[in-house]
């Protein structure tokens, strides 16, 4: 069963979010001084967007950090974009940029900290996506 990993600024509005999913994740840390998590199964990464007018610097570096380490990449299978239309053709350009580099899918995106409806579509979808696994032994 896919797990969770995320990342959150100072404003928590992608913990907030976490947070209403009621589901365990793991966040990668602010600090660059802080030890990564090292998830031991597969995971779907929960990542918002920090970019200036013209895109650059969507993937936040904690994230880029997490993911240079082709172990804890090898285990993602699926990421969730959060932004802020406001930022229009930006919105939730982390995700897309992850998806495209690590040939996985965009599963949803959300604003800000997201909306009830936002938390309900993905437990949703988080269920319908693990189900999808493929078990072998």
């Amino acid at each position: 069963m896919a797990g969770l990993v995320y990342f959150s600024s100072a404003s928590g509005n992608t913990a907030r979010f976490i947070a209403s999913l009621g589901q365990p994740a793991m966040r990668i840390p602010v600090s660059p001084k802080d030890e990564m998590p090292s998830p031991d199964r597969e995971f779907v990464l929960v990542c918002p967007t920090f970019a200036d007018g013209e895109g650059r610097g969507a993937v936040p570096k904690q994230v880029i950090r997490f993911l240079n380490d082709p172990e804890r990449r090898a285990l993602l299978r699926g990421v969730i974009g959060a932004g802020n239309r406001n930022f229009g053709a930006t919105f939730t350009l982390a995700a897309r940029v992850i998806s495209e580099k690590c040939k996985i899918p965009v599963l949803y995106r959300f604003e800000l900290a997201g909306t009830e409806t936002d938390v309900l579509r993905v437990r949703a979808g988080l269920d319908k996506f693990r189900g999808m696994e493929c078990l072998t032994v």
